[in-house]
């Protein structure tokens, strides 16, 4: 071996050994991977693809810390083909380009294809996505996306059609006990069984925050078994209890308080999910169905704050968007309450599922195409443009007697 290589070997072992603990202990097959059994227990779709070496272009999809690299990666240990990374952060067009041409004179020259790894793909913006169509479509690479986003929104419809979807979902507490299991026997450190039960809890669904986590409290440990005080400095939090239970059981006590109308229980509430790491998009969402559900008509403002401060939530990001969240706790906290909106709704849809659906009346009917006239479709309607005063059935005759919005029950703060 020459001194270079000798060199860049060197080089290659100390930047591994300085890696994050979650690169360090990336799986190296598919039976250690953690978690997506769905997708890779025994007989599952993507494992067998896997192991017949017989995958065709896939998508990835799924929050942070759920192992969409980690499959790539596995399958780049597995794959006779050539295997290309690209980072949609950091790569243009030029270099879409350069690995397909590669993988076409690999093809041409060695019979041998080729599998595009592209992290982070709902980055690409449509015409780096349009160069990857042509080579995806005619088998010059086989293409491999991950993305956070959904990419029913993210990923164009052409690619996305010639692309297998493969949902990975978030890692449940026992995925991430076995992380953090396995992540001190790598540190060669030991943890008391709070200290475990803390990072869980606070890291369910993203392996990589756990390990991460975990690093730096080992760091902080230095020589002594890791404490609640060393993950609690790791999470730089205090030790706040927020399980699954946790969460239904808080999501229901802020949309409770909110609705009857205290405002310092919302507040609390709100304060109680943000400190736990809840999904600011989620809060908002709640709101926003809350302002229309709670409130309705009784204050049709209500699902405008609630709208923006869901809009603020995506254009400003946390922290500075608690503000946001803040000001439409208290002003749905303020707001009279009434749910006739959601009665209204909710009703009608039980009728329909009832089979009280009834034949749309003949004056209803599209007029708006020929020979349509003589079938009755139209006749007899008058505009109430026209004529303000008139007074028509516009329900079917199974309905005509039902009233489903009923303006009671307002409950004022």
């Amino acid at each position: 071996m020459s001194a270079p290589d000798l060199f860049s070997a060197a080089a290659q072992e100390r930047l591994k050994s300085r890696a994050p603990l979650a690169s360090r202990m990336r799986p190296r097959t598919l039976d250690e991977i953690v978690g997506q059994k769905h997708l890779v227990g025994p007989g599952c779709v993507l494992r067998l693809l896997v192991e017949q070496d017989a995958l065709s272009s896939v998508i990835l999809w799924g929050p942070p810390g759920t192992g969409k690299t980690t499959l790539a990666e596995v399958i780049a240990q597995s794959t006779a083909r050539d295997f290309h990374r690209l980072s949609a952060v950091s790569a243009g067009v030029k270099d879409v380009r350069e690995v397909i041409e590669h993988a076409r004179q690999r093809l041409g020259e060695a019979g041998k294809s080729s599998i595009v790894f592209i992290d982070e793909i709902h980055r690409f913006s449509k015409s780096q996505q349009d160069a990857l169509l042509p080579a995806v479509e005619n088998g010059t690479i086989t293409l491999i996306g991950a993305t956070t986003e959904n990419p029913m929104f993210e990923v164009n419809a052409p690619l996305r059609s010639r692309s297998t979807l493969f949902r990975l979902e978030p890692l449940d507490v026992g995925d991430i006990e076995i992380l953090l299991n396995r992540g001190l026997e790598c540190l060669g450190q030991e943890a008391t069984s709070q200290a475990v039960a803390l990072l869980v809890s606070r890291c369910v669904g993203d392996g990589r925050q756990a390990l991460t986590s975990l690093e730096v409290a080992a760091a902080i440990a230095g020589q002594d078994v890791i404490s609640v005080t060393h993950a609690e400095a790791a999470l730089s939090t205090s030790s706040l209890r927020y399980g699954r239970d946790d969460h239904y059981d808080v999501v229901s006590a802020f949309i409770k308080s909110i609705r009857g109308s205290d405002v310092d229980a919302g507040i609390h509430w709100l304060a109680r999910m943000l400190e736990a790491g809840e999904d600011a998009r989620f809060i908002a969402r709640r709101l926003v169905i809350l302002a229309s559900e709670d409130i309705g008509m009784a204050d049709p403002t209500a699902l405008l704050v609630a709208t923006a401060a869901a809009q603020a939530v995506e254009y400003v990001g946390l922290p500075e968007a608690q503000l946001n969240l803040a000001q439409a706790v208290i002003h749905l906290g303020r707001a009279p309450k009434n749910n006739a909106v959601a009665q209204a709704i909710w009703t009608a849809r039980q009728d329909v599922r009832d089979g009280l659906i009834g034949e749309v009346p003949q004056f209803l009917r599209d007029a708006h195409y020929h020979g349509a006239n003589e079938l009755g479709h139209g006749v007899g309607y008058v505009s109430p443009h026209d004529d303000p005063t008139v007074k028509q059935q516009y329900l079917p005759d199974s309905v005509a007697d039902k009233t489903y919005y009923r303006e009671t029950g307002v409950v004022d703060e």
